[in-house]
């Protein structure tokens, strides 16, 4: 299989979807590698690290789709990425479906196969190719939120541990996931006084042993989570739903519960997210107000720290990759059925029942779909 990386074009981004240890295995697996030039130069890879490994150098992305059968990318396509997928193509990214209907119309319109990082899952249920980008936007969060608080970038002025005599802010985090784990890690690292919520008790256990009592785990009830808005500096949500769109956690009329000049920092605004009053925003320009409370809603918040977030991306996604080549879409997720559940697009249908509820769009069989013969 012919495997194609083009450079991400999505605001902010520099991540890859490719290593150059990547490009050694699928060499060795018999594959063909093509990279666009200069993808790998947000993260600190040159072309000639790619070509070294066995890998050539195209110039655009035109040229990057029109001959790779599998493109391998970071973010869910742009409108170009999309206008360049044909019912030839497999493409494995983040897609992010749920809540970007005409994201999903696009890749149905356009018969490629479609699979989505966000949605592959291990046989423990948990999602392996999720997981390292949930490490590292968890421990931005909470370096995000600190910043935001200072005065001079509109926040209230606190510093996030306090000092001897003047007491730490107290940070909320909602859902205990590995985004809030991470985020707690951080703002305990800090000092701060932090609360992790969330509705699974066997969680908030695991959490407890986790933080070695540092952290006040609580359940996360809506009456219990308005009730500590009032004394609250920073709020971090990280509400995760598999594949579909986040559920709302904070209302808007609950922002005057607030401090003026709080932070809300959330992390699950790829999945639509879990503020209502939350919309995308970019590293360029990361932060707006809503009724006095500081919004920071960034997109790819692991964009941010490329160096480390390709890497650990790359570690997670090559064997799936490697999968996915040697033995096609069809084949690799009849024998793993974690993988299945990362097909969400085939052959002009949709084929994961979240994606296809929250979009409107009917819903098909993945096998049956797959059983198309214009399947890769």
């Amino acid at each position: 299989m012919k495997v194609g990386v083009p450079t991400e074009i999505k605001t902010d981004e520099y991540r890859v979807a490719l290593t150059p240890a990547g490009v050694r295995e699928l060499v060795e697996h018999g594959h063909e590698v093509v990279i666009q030039s200069g993808a790998g130069d947000g993260s600190a890879i040159a072309d000639e690290e790619y070509t070294s490994q066995g890998a050539s150098i195209l110039p655009d992305s035109d040229a990057v789709f029109a001959e790779a059968d599998m493109i391998v990318k970071v973010k869910e396509p742009q409108p170009s990425e999309v206008a360049l997928l044909q019912p030839r193509h497999t493409l494995f990214t983040y897609l992010h479906l749920a809540p970007d209907a005409e994201l999903t119309r696009g890749l149905v319109d356009s018969g490629a196969t479609c699979v989505a990082y966000e949605t592959v899952e291990d046989t423990r249920g948990r999602l392996p190719l999720l997981a390292p980008m949930s490490e590292v936007a968890g421990k931005i969060a909470t370096q995000a939120g600190a910043f935001m608080l200072e005065k001079p970038l509109g926040g209230r002025g606190i510093l996030l541990g306090g000092v001897p005599g003047v007491a730490a802010a107290k940070v909320m985090i909602i859902g205990g996931g590995v985004v809030g784990m991470n985020a707690a890690f951080i703002a305990l690292g800090m000092e701060a006084t932090v609360y992790v919520y969330d509705r699974n008790i066997d969680r908030l256990r695991e959490l407890d042993i986790a933080f070695s009592g540092r952290a006040d785990t609580c359940y996360a009830s809506t009456l219990d989570i308005e009730q500590r808005l009032p004394e609250v500096d920073l709020v971090i949500g990280a509400v995760l739903v598999h594949g579909a769109k986040a559920p709302y956690v904070i209302k808007r009329e609950q922002l005057s519960l607030m401090k003026r000049n709080a932070v809300l920092v959330d992390v699950s605004i790829d999945q639509g997210g879990c503020f209502e009053t939350s919309r995308p925003t970019t590293h360029t320009d990361p932060v707006y107000e809503v009724d006095g409370i500081t919004h920071y809603c960034v997109a790819n918040m692991p964009g941010a720290v490329p160096i480390t977030s390709t890497r650990a991306l790359t570690n997670a996604t090559l064997p799936y990759v490697l999968h996915v080549a040697d033995k096609g879409v069809a084949a690799a997720a009849r024998e793993n059925p974690g993988l299945a559940k990362g097909v969400n697009v085939v052959d002009g249908k949709v084929t994961y029942q979240p994606v296809a509820e929250a979009t409107g769009l009917p819903y098909a069989d993945l096998f049956e779909a797959l059983s198309s013969p214009t399947t890769p």
